[in-house]
């Protein structure tokens, strides 16, 4: 190896050294869509990432979640389903020249949601197609794109002959879509950089809402559907409880209740009932009805305040009930229990990022907060690291025909790769 210099690869040698992966990006994009790493079938996607950490010579920890070691941490949100073969790997970057740059990671999840009615979608979700500049599937834009983007850029600075002049850590962890516990998994271990990146396909992230999911429990006086009116329907009193909180949601997208760095949002706040399931039998008054729920709120609410509020709201529409002594609810929580963040943007890495986008883009990037979360809370808010989310563009995320543009995830990767040479500092490979 040969020290740092400040002879760094330039922007052009980059973008076509991408160019030059272009169709082995894009095969490992469709190798991991092909892979249906839903909640707790994540171990084969898993297997392939270790491989390709392995291929570009990382060493490679992959390691359960102990939700013990992580149980009573801050950051963390009740599971869904065990931990059992469900595993984060890791592939670990250190230099085998003179460490002279700054320390990275580059997180990403392999977990995807569901693909809700499979015959909705044009081909089958986890059988990946391209359509001219799209490649679609369930996982490409949210977030396998984003994951193929940081592997390939790390191997473009190798095959131009560097490697990174500090540690980097490429993280591929799991259940990010219901409770970040696999990022908080690894802060846990102990891994740690001066800066953090997630290409997920929000643009470049300025800041994120607070997310919080909780389950009502509904139990009514059953009766002969022939007497409906006599009863009290479980479904019904769920609904009204539901309408309650529409309330709650409509005041806080008032624009004198919104955060300043939601004020041009459409819609920041979202309350989505995302399943509800109830009733025994169609000619019964149904006896119990449970709703699954998804509520935003803005940074600098905790989530505990959250609960506080809606419990509160929940009891008094209770109360306010005529048929209240005949129905009867139950409130639990379990997935995110996950608080907003803002980004500070005059960080000397999200400086950096931006010039980086800048100078391979030929254009200014147009930062944005996020509605959603991502794993950045945890980087963020419990190991002060600097990071943010810098990823590729898609559409229909969590939708039907999901896709991500080519074009964008090779920006991403060679901006990534830019990034990576400016922030660890390179050194050159002998050959």
């Amino acid at each position: 190896m040969e020290p740092h210099s400040p002879n760094l690869p330039g922007d052009r040698q980059v973008i076509n050294a991408v160019d030059e992966q272009r169709e082995e990006a894009i095969s490992l994009l469709c190798e991991l869509v092909s892979q249906p790493s839903l909640l707790g079938a994540e171990a084969p996607a898993q297997a392939l990432m270790r491989r390709e950490f392995e291929r570009i010579g990382l060493r490679v920890h992959e390691f359960a979640i102990d939700e013990q070691k992580i149980r009573d941490h801050p950051g963390y949100s009740p599971s869904i389903i065990p931990y059992d073969n469900r595993h984060n790997v890791v592939g670990i970057h250190r230099p085998a020249g003179p460490v002279s740059g700054r320390s990275l990671i580059l997180n990403g999840h392999i977990d995807v949601v569901p693909v809700g009615t499979e015959r909705l979608w044009t081909r089958p979700p986890f059988e990946p197609w391209v359509d001219g500049d799209r490649l679609h599937g369930r996982g490409a834009a949210d977030m396998k794109a984003g994951i193929v983007a940081y592997t390939t850029a790390l191997r473009v600075l190798q095959r131009l002959g560097y490697e990174p002049a500090a540690p980097l850590y490429l993280q591929s962890v799991v259940e990010e879509e219901c409770t970040g516990n696999g990022a908080l998994a690894c802060l846990v271990e102990g891994y740690t950089a001066d800066a953090a990146l997630i290409p997920e396909p929000l643009g470049f992230m300025t800041g994120q809402m607070g997310v919080m999911w909780l389950t009502i429990d509904v139990y009514g006086r059953p009766v002969h559907a022939a007497y409906a009116h006599t009863g009290v329907a479980a479904i019904a009193f769920a609904n009204y409880l539901v309408d309650k909180l529409r309330e709650l949601e409509s005041a806080w997208n008032m624009p004198a209740a919104r955060h300043p760095h939601y004020a041009e949002h459409e819609h920041p706040i979202n309350f989505n009932l995302g399943r509800i399931s109830g009733g025994e039998w169609t000619s019964s008054v149904p006896t119990h009805c449970r709703i699954d729920m998804r509520l935003g709120f803005y940074p600098g609410l905790k989530p505990a305040d959250v609960r506080e509020q809606v419990e509160a709201l929940l009891k008094a529409a209770h109360d306010a009930h005529p048929h209240r002594t005949s129905v009867s609810y139950e409130v639990s929580y379990a997935g995110f229990q996950a608080e907003g963040l803002i980004v500070d943007m005059q960080q000397p890495s999200m400086r950096l990022l931006l010039q980086c986008h800048r100078d391979i883009a030929g254009r200014a990037a147009t930062p944005r907060a996020s509605t959603a979360t991502t794993d950045v809370r945890f980087f963020h808010l419990y190991g002060h690291i600097p990071s943010t989310c810098y990823g590729p563009q898609g559409a229909n995320i969590h939708g039907i025909d999901e896709w991500v543009s080519i074009a964008s995830m090779q920006e991403v990767t060679a901006v990534l790769a830019l990034f990576i040479a400016r922030w660890c500092g390179l050194n050159r490979i002998e050959r």
